[in-house]
């Protein structure tokens, strides 16, 4: 057994308030590793790491802190990989299970930012606002009425996704504006989709119905690619398309070729293939497209939420508990044991 539970991070991916919550515990080793770290030092740590507190986002952390099976193989003690958000990007989470690791999220933490960030997006684009304010700027706007919006009132969203941001997009777009909430979401029954308040349809049924599709689901292998130029032409071409839940689950270019063609009305975007995305990616060009840098969840409040989540499920996973938000739930027996041999405790 072990005298010590040795947790790191990379700088500076350390959740609000974790290092201060972990720091209290004597029996817990926090280790920061600076993202251009040598390798040695880097070898070091993963080898004698417990559990590992990484970011979510795979563009601002180094590739070779990605968990992977190389880096597992490299820690060889690793017991728990937490991601810093909803999403675990970084994360292999089937390498994970396969080795019996302990992979957990903060899922819901910043559900009610994301789920803002879509209201705005939707009376941005429905209103017009963005399109006007560059013309106004520009000095081109001759004709006030050449930017009519659109009430959001008694309009069909169509929500992909009805987990924790997915679910809150439906109950504002329903309490707020009277709107019809169309929902596709194969992990939920019909019964269950209508407790959150929508209509279980399927995927091609809501991209031909919905006046605004929200993409609130996270990237796996079956989402990857889903949203494409056949989905763009189930669209009607008065619809909106807005996601704020991971690039690779649509397809950018066939994205640029709907807007292009007017097949749909616009679309708001909070995520890319490659993030921050180039000053001449060709979705930029548009006036009808608003964009934002994978921010949605970006809020004081949400930071603060992620950084308690994270800090508790860490704390737990370390004392022996269940933790919440358990991304690879299968892998407990496996990891139970591993848990055991290390620390001597069975986890319950």
């Amino acid at each position: 057994m072990v005298n010590s539970k040795r947790v790191f991070y990379v700088v500076p991916h350390a959740p609000v308030g974790y290092v201060e919550a972990l720091s209290k515990r004597p029996d817990i080793t926090l280790e920061a590793l600076a993202p251009d770290c040598s390798e040695t030092e880097a070898a070091r740590v993963l080898a004698e790491a417990h559990a590992y507190q990484t970011s979510s986002t795979r563009d601002e952390l180094p590739l070779r802190f990605h968990t992977t099976a190389d880096l597992l193989k490299r820690a060889p003690n690793l017991l728990i990989v937490s991601a810093n958000g909803a999403g675990y990007d970084t994360v292999d989470a089937k390498a994970c299970t396969e080795a019996g690791v302990l992979v957990l999220n903060q899922t819901g933490g910043n559900k009610e930012a994301v789920a803002e960030h879509v209201l705005g997006m939707m009376l941005a684009l429905s209103k017009r606002i963005i399109e006007t304010d560059r013309a106004l700027r520009a000095g081109r706007l001759s004709d006030r009425n050449a930017f009519m919006g659109a009430d959001l009132v008694g309009k069909t969203v169509g929500v992909v996704g009805l987990g924790n941001v997915g679910s809150r997009v439906a109950e504002l777009c329903r309490g707020l504006f009277r709107m019809r909430v169309l929902a596709c979401d194969p992990y939920l029954s019909a019964e269950e989709v209508k407790a959150r308040g929508a209509e279980k349809v399927s995927l091609d049924a809501l991209l031909s119905r919905a006046d605004f599709v929200s993409i609130n689901c996270p990237l796996t292998e079956e989402t990857r690619g889903m949203i494409g130029a056949r989905e763009y032409a189930l669209m009607r071409p008065h619809a909106y398309f807005i996601t704020t839940a991971r690039g690779f689950i649509h397809d950018e270019a066939a994205l640029a070729e709907a807007l292009q063609a007017k097949r749909i009305a616009g679309a708001g975007l909070d995520v890319w293939s490659k993030e921050p995305p180039t000053k001449d990616h060709p979705l930029l060009k548009f006036d009808n497209v608003i964009v934002s840098a994978h921010n949605a969840g970006v809020t004081a409040e949400a930071r603060i939420n992620m950084g308690r989540f994270a800090a508790e499920s860490m704390l737990d996973a370390l004392d022996g508990k269940r933790p919440a938000r358990i991304v690879n739930p299968e892998v407990w027996p496996h990891y139970a044991a591993r848990f055991e041999k290390t620390f001597g405790v069975r986890p319950g």
